[in-house]
């Protein structure tokens, strides 16, 4: 394989790691900060919260995805009309479905709470939570397309200086409210709010000053050129994410039906899988970006080549973590936990994780590229089967094999996803 395509490669997808790797982080930050706040309902208003925010978010990541791969594909054909048009059109839908979340704040509010059913003395502290960032929705949504726009310019720095400066205002921000001005959940509140309007400056910063050229070459009368298409990939995307969310939440609820114990192992042995994906997410991005622009072109056989190195990187990848995971993987779940019973649960299931990584690899690159070649109905068909095996599997399973029947099921589904994919590109690769 010529070094330029891995090169390219990891320009994109070494950025994008380190991205997603500084999301957790301020996760964790936000609940030290109300950890300290002397009651435990801090941590599960902003929990719940959190929750609510974050699968919302998800179910509109097609405003990232959809947007990186047609971006990528009108570069490669360097058509950079449709390029800005692209964005101001992405730009457009987040910023009316955020309008949406801001009407529908009270209504969305008690759906979801309805749905999580927090104690009654989170839900004061978890509905001052939600009021105020949901304020942040035009920014968030707005960042998404953004983001992936940036991916599809083959562009991955710009998207992890935004994720640093929004962690680290938010970081500074929330412990200057909380510990210089005495205020509580409204303090954590306000710092992830004021970071999110500093993330979409500093993104509209970086756009402005670096991609400024381009906008000659808007044309507002051809910005519903291709909507359809538009609106086609995204609805695609969307139900494609419907299903992952369907598998995750019932997985979760599951392993809460066995009991505390099961779900904290299940819990904690999800982290591993998590933090596997947070680096094959980024040569899932490099897939988007490089995929995108050689299948625009027309270029077979660079797509191909792409391909086939992204495939390369994801069986080092692989091998690395099923390694890791065999020799520490006990170490690293007692770096999670200190709890005896739950220890001893998770050792049990540990041997799970292990085929993870194998079973999930190929599903991470496949989606890369099918986004950015804008294949989203065969991505859409590959996760909905997946989803109904994993949920006749575990149907199938759970009588006689209970947790392990859960894990079997949740395997299947990572490793249904890659074979379905790599079937239906067969002809193409």
């Amino acid at each position: 394989m010529p070094t330029t395509t891995h090169t390219k490669i990891l320009r994109i997808a070494v950025p994008s790691i380190v991205s997603n790797i500084t999301v957790p982080l301020l996760g964790l930050v936000d609940v030290a900060i109300v950890g300290h706040m002397g009651s435990p309902v801090y941590i599960g208003a902003v929990a719940v919260a959190s929750m609510i925010f974050s699968l919302a978010y998800w179910l509109f990541g097609f405003l990232r995805m959809g947007v990186s791969g047609m971006t990528a594909q009108a570069l490669g054909r360097r058509d950079m009309t449709e390029v800005t048009r692209l964005l101001v059109r992405s730009l457009a839908v987040a910023l009316t479905i955020a309008l949406l979340f801001l009407v529908l704040q009270v209504p969305i509010r008690w759906l979801a709470f309805a749905l999580i059913g927090p104690t009654p003395d989170v839900t004061p502290l978890a509905t001052t939570y939600f009021h105020i960032v949901i304020w942040g929705a035009p920014a968030s949504l707005a960042l998404y397309s953004l983001l992936g726009w940036f991916i599809g310019m083959q562009n991955s720095l710009f998207p992890l200086v935004i994720s640093v400066t929004q962690n680290v205002v938010n970081i500074l921000v929330s412990l200057t409210l909380v510990y210089g001005f005495g205020m509580k959940i409204e303090g954590v509140a306000l710092g992830t709010l004021i970071a999110q309007y500093v993330g979409l400056l500093t993104a509209m910063a970086l756009l402005l000053k670096y991609y400024g050229r381009l906008l000659p070459y808007f044309r507002r009368e051809g910005l519903m050129h291709n909507i359809h298409q538009f609106f086609v990939v995204n609805r695609d995307i969307f139900l494609r994410t419907l299903c992952l969310v369907a598998v995750t939440l019932y997985f979760t609820s599951a392993g809460a039906r066995s009991g505390a114990v099961i779900l904290s192992a299940n819990t904690v042995m999800m982290q591993l899988y998590l933090f596997f994906s947070y680096f094959m997410d980024g040569f899932a991005y490099a897939g988007e970006a490089l995929g995108g622009k050689t299948y625009g072109a027309g270029n077979t056989s660079a797509f191909r080549d792409a391909v086939r190195s992204l495939f390369l990187w994801a069986a080092g990848v692989t091998l690395l973590f099923t390694l890791v995971y065999v020799v520490a993987g006990q170490g690293i779940v007692s770096l999670l936990t200190d709890e005896p019973q739950v220890l001893a649960a998770a050792d049990r299931f540990l041997p799970w994780v292990w085929l993870v990584p194998i079973a999930g690899a190929a599903a991470f690159i496949w989606d890369g590229i099918f986004i950015g070649i804008t294949a989203t109905r065969g991505m859409l068909l590959s996760s909905f089967v997946a989803a109904v095996c994993f949920f006749a599997v575990f149907l199938l399973a759970k009588t006689t094999m209970g947790n392990h029947g859960l894990w079997l099921a949740f395997v299947i589904y990572l490793a249904m996803r890659g074979i379905l994919q790599t079937l239906m590109m067969r002809s193409r690769c």
